[in-house]
């Protein structure tokens, strides 16, 4: 294992393990067989009892009253015993897979740390390590590299990682440092040289962007900034690192970032068996022609996406997702659930004067931008499951949602 990976390994273990100390005070748990195993296999988790927390860990996962921090638990023993076998290439690599898995699952499910997003991001689809390179040649310079970086020879670093870059022209990593020792030498044009290597390799991660947007800011481009800013949003928007560089930005040029001032005044809720509750606030505000009674087919849209009684999932939802057996909210149904509300609004001629919530959602439904909104303003732990799919074919209009929207103090 190389040193940089190494580190990485290091410092996510320790921030987890102090995250996962107190998971067992998060909430109370029923006095059942389950709940007891899940504090159970906590409990060896934060002993560090790995391998006899990993059967119970897979039992509890094959529940389906498995929350996130048991899939947190899970991965985070896979990603512990990778250790003990790492002479054997292949069983290492398929423990890191188990790992990634069981990562994802518990983001899925709402427990997300950035030490996660950090984690899933060094495994290559193989399992191998994306610090690392499977040529000896460009793994030797990237490790030479590494210790002249380290030591503040940001030139030799330089060619150390343009040389692994070189000898392993598929290596995201080795194009990223590169560009990152030109940008530690002050050579921003270069810089973004090798950050545009990296992004050409996957433009799906938002280190690059972001790194390439500090050094266009720092040489006094801030308008080609921006744009590499929210590229790494686009690319990345559920990494607080991607939103860590555009705050950054936006506090150095007193911009005010903001999502569309978009008030839904209904809550929604289901249980799972058919059973939903629908809450409605003040609707009216003493007004008849503000449109606001539109918001009632919100929650009534949403309910017909729900589980029946029987368990069975509903015509909406199995005809959209139709390789899903399990129901999870999801944009379809939330675009779906706006859209009747829109829907309702237009077809009442009374509605004279619409309330500025509904007028701004009008708005960003005609510019193709209602999709956008919701998956940055409105996700939860099932809508951004979709996020991937939407961005393959519509990079375009998430960038200017963030550009016409977020950038413009929610575009008001």
């Amino acid at each position: 294992m190389n040193k940089s990976t190494l580190k990485l390994k290091t410092i996510f273990l320790t921030l987890i393990m102090l995250l996962t100390l107190s998971s067992t005070t998060l909430r109370a748990q029923p006095t059942d067989d389950f709940a007891a195993e899940r504090e159970r296999a906590i409990k060896l988790v934060n002993e560090k009892k790995y391998t006899q927390a990993l059967p119970i860990l897979e039992k509890l996962a094959a529940d389906k009253r498995a929350d996130g921090q048991i899939f947190f638990g899970l991965g985070l023993v896979h990603w512990e015993m990778q250790d003990a076998i790492f002479s054997d290439k292949t069983r290492w690599k398929e423990t890191r897979l188990k790992a990634r898995a069981a990562f994802l699952k518990a983001k899925e499910l709402g427990t997300s740390y950035p030490e996660i997003d950090l984690t899933v991001a060094s495994i290559r689809a193989d399992g191998g390590d994306k610090a690392a390179s499977d040529n000896p040649q460009a793994q030797a310079a990237s490790e030479e590299a590494f210790e002249a970086f380290k030591s503040g020879d940001y030139k030799k670093a330089a060619a150390e990682y343009e040389k692994a870059a070189t000898l392993d022209t598929s290596w995201y990593e080795a194009a990223l440092y590169t560009g990152n020792s030109f940008y530690a030498l002050k050579d921003y044009d270069k810089a973004g040289v090798w950050f545009a290597k990296a992004i050409a390799l996957d433009p799906n991660r938002e280190t690059a962007y972001r790194y390439w947007a500090d050094g266009l800011m720092n040489g006094g481009k801030n308008k080609q900034a921006e744009d590499k800013f929210t590229d790494a949003i686009v690319a990345e928007p559920y990494n607080s690192a991607a939103w860590r560089g555009l705050n950054q930005y936006a506090g150095r040029n007193n911009v005010k970032l903001a999502h569309p001032k978009i008030t839904v005044p209904v809550e929604f809720s289901a249980s799972g068996d058919g059973n939903t509750k629908i809450t409605l606030g003040n609707l009216t505000g003493g007004k008849d022609d503000d449109g606001s009674f539109a918001w009632t087919m919100y929650g009534i849209s949403r309910a017909l996406w729900q589980t029946g009684k029987d368990g069975k999932l509903s015509e909406k939802f199995a005809r959209a997702y139709p390789n899903e057996r399990v129901y999870r909210h999801t944009l379809a149904e939330e675009t779906d659930a706006l859209r009747t509300v829109l829907t309702v609004l237009k077809d009442n001629k009374k509605a004279k004067n619409i309330d500025s919530s509904l007028a701004m959602l009008k708005k960003l439904d005609a510019e193709g931008l209602l999709e956008a909104y919701i998956l940055f303003a409105r996700s939860d732990a099932g809508i951004k499951q979709d996020y991937a799919a939407y961005r393959q074919s519509n990079r375009d209009k998430l960038k200017r949602y963030l550009t016409e929207y977020v950038m413009k103090n929610g575009g008001l």
